[in-house]
């Protein structure tokens, strides 16, 4: 006698599902991952000098001097923060945003941090 088997059964996700990364910052501008800060930037490039800004929403923003030219802006920011997290550049990583405003960067084992990780309330404008 031959029992049935129970069907093979096939679990289909959304390719999207697995590749999304999850949203460590939630509402604020930035997160703790372990020793590692996560960080969403609003970027600011041809400034008239280099500068932390304020929280804007779930976004800090920062302004550099540098063009925007093929993620030259980016790359200046990454060399402009890491003195004021106390880090080496290759402590940096753009997680996403290169060539793009809006980006994420995830700083190892800051030594310091500039004020405006201390100052609340956030303005969430």
């Amino acid at each position: 006698m031959v029992t049935p088997s129970a069907p093979d059964t096939v679990s289909i996700m959304h390719p999207m599902a697995t590749q999304r990364p999850r949203n460590i910052t939630g509402d604020s501008f930035f997160a703790w991952d372990g020793d590692t800060l996560v960080v969403n930037i609003l970027g600011k490039p041809s400034a008239s000098k280099d500068s932390i800004g304020k929280p804007k929403g779930t976004q800090l923003k920062i302004s550099v001097t540098a063009k925007p030219r093929d993620g030259k802006a980016t790359d200046h920011m990454v060399r402009f923060l890491a003195p004021q997290f106390g880090v080496a550049i290759a402590d940096i990583e753009v997680v996403f945003g290169q060539e793009n405003v809006n980006k994420q960067l995830r700083i190892k084992a800051p030594k310091k941090l500039p004020a405006v990780f201390t100052q609340s309330p956030l303005d969430l404008d």
